[in-house]
C-alpha cells in the first residue's frame, strides 16, 4: 500500500501588527531623519580630519584669548562706570524735584498773597461804597454794583437743557443762533433771560449762585457757558431779587421771556419760573469801580 508522500507542515507566520503612526510616512520619516545626509557625511569628516572648530595654530589661540579678554574689559568697563554714575544721576534727579518743590510751594504762596490782596481790595470798595453819600444812596449803589450780598422778595428762574440733548439735535437749527444742537441752552439765551429780568425791574440778579454786575460778561467756551470766566453747568438757576410776582408777570410777557417760552415750545429747554417771598444773593467776589465825570454841554447845544 503505498502512501501519499507526506509534506512538511507550513508554518504560519502571524503577521506584525501595524504601526500606529504607518499612515504617517511623511512626519515618521522627518523625525526618524532629522538631520540631513549630506551635513551627516560633512561632520564625520571634519571629524575624522581632526578639526572640531577650536583653533588650531598658536595665533589663532592668541587672537581667541584677546578678543575674550577684550570683551571681558569692555562689560567690566561699562559695568564700573554705571556703578559710578549711578549716584551721580540719582543725586541730580533728587536735586530737581527738590526744586520743582521748591518752585511749586513759592507759586501756591504767590497765588495765596494774590488772593488776600484781592479780597482785601474787594472789602476795602466795599466799605467805601457804603460810606459814600446817604445811607439810603450807599446802600442802592452798593446792591446794584454788587458789593454786598442781598435778600428779599423776587423770582426764581430755572433753565436747562432739552432730556433728548446729550443725543444731539437732529430737527432744524435756529436761525437765531447758528447751533446745530438746538436743545442746548446757549450763552445767547442766558444774555435775553438776564437782560429780560433787568428790563423788568429786578434790582439784583445772580446764576448759579455767581452775582452780576452791571460789567459782568456772559459767554461761550466750546459747550460750556461762562459767567465772568467763570464755567457753569446745567441746569442754570436763576435768582433775581425784586417785586416777586409783578417782576414774574412782566418778565413772562415781555420780549424776552416770550422767547425763552419758545424755546420750550419748540426745542423742549426744560424752563421754570416762580415768585419767592425771600431769595439770597452772595456779593460779587470782586468789584470794579469806576468813576463817573459829569458832562457839561456849551448853552444853545443839545445832545445827540
Amino acid at each position: 500500500m503505498c502512501g501519499m508522500p507526506q509534506q512538511p507542515p507550513i508554518r504560519s507566520t502571524p503577521a506584525r501588527p501595524r504601526r500606529p503612526d504607518a499612515s504617517m510616512s511623511l512626519l515618521t520619516n522627518v523625525m526618524d531623519h532629522s538631520l540631513d545626509d549630506g551635513y551627516a557625511e560633512a561632520a564625520a569628516r571634519k571629524k575624522a580630519a581632526g578639526d572640531g572648530g577650536m583653533p588650531k595654530t598658536l595665533r589663532a589661540k592668541l587672537g581667541l584669548a584677546a578678543g575674550l579678554v577684550l570683551a571681558a574689559l569692555v562689560v567690566t568697563v561699562g559695568a564700573a562706570q554705571a556703578r559710578v554714575a549711578a549716584p551721580v544721576v540719582a543725586k541730580e534727579r533728587e536735586e530737581l524735584v527738590d526744586r520743582i518743590d521748591r518752585e511749586t510751594e513759592a507759586a501756591d504762596e504767590l497765588e495765596d498773597a494774590v488772593d488776600e490782596l484781592r479780597a482785601d481790595v474787594s472789602a476795602r470798595q466795599r466799605e467805601a461804597l457804603k460810606h459814600s453819600g446817604g445811607s439810603a444812596e450807599s446802600d442802592l449803589v452798593g446792591i446794584l454794583s454788587g458789593a454786598v450780598a442781598v435778600h428779599g422778595p423776587g423770582v426764581k428762574l430755572v433753565v436747562n437743557d432739552a432730556k433728548e440733548a446729550g443725543t444731539g439735535g437732529d430737527g432744524d437749527p435756529r436761525g437765531a443762533s447758528g447751533f446745530s444742537d438746538t436743545g442746548r441752552v446757549r450763552d445767547r439765551d442766558m444774555q435775553r433771560v438776564v437782560n429780560g429780568l433787568w428790563e423788568s425791574g429786578a434790582e439784583a440778579i445772580s446764576i448759579n449762585g455767581q452775582r452780576l454786575t452791571a460789567l459782568s460778561a456772559i459767554r461761550a467756551a466750546g459747550d460750556a457757558i461762562l459767567v465772568d470766566n467763570k464755567p457753569l453747568v446745567p441746569p442754570y438757576t436763576v435768582l433775581a431779587v425784586g417785586d416777586g410776582q409783578r417782576l414774574s408777570t412782566r418778565f413772562q410777557n415781555s420780549a424776552d421771556g416770550i422767547y425763552l417760552n419758545v424755546l420750550q415750545e419748540s426745542y423742549g429747554i426744560r424752563t421754570g419760573i416762580s415768585a419767592e417771598d425771600d431769595l439770597r444773593l452772595p456779593a460779587a467776589p470782586s468789584v470794579t469801580v469806576r468813576t463817573a465825570q459829569p458832562s457839561t454841554e456849551k448853552s444853545g447845544k443839545g445832545t445827540s
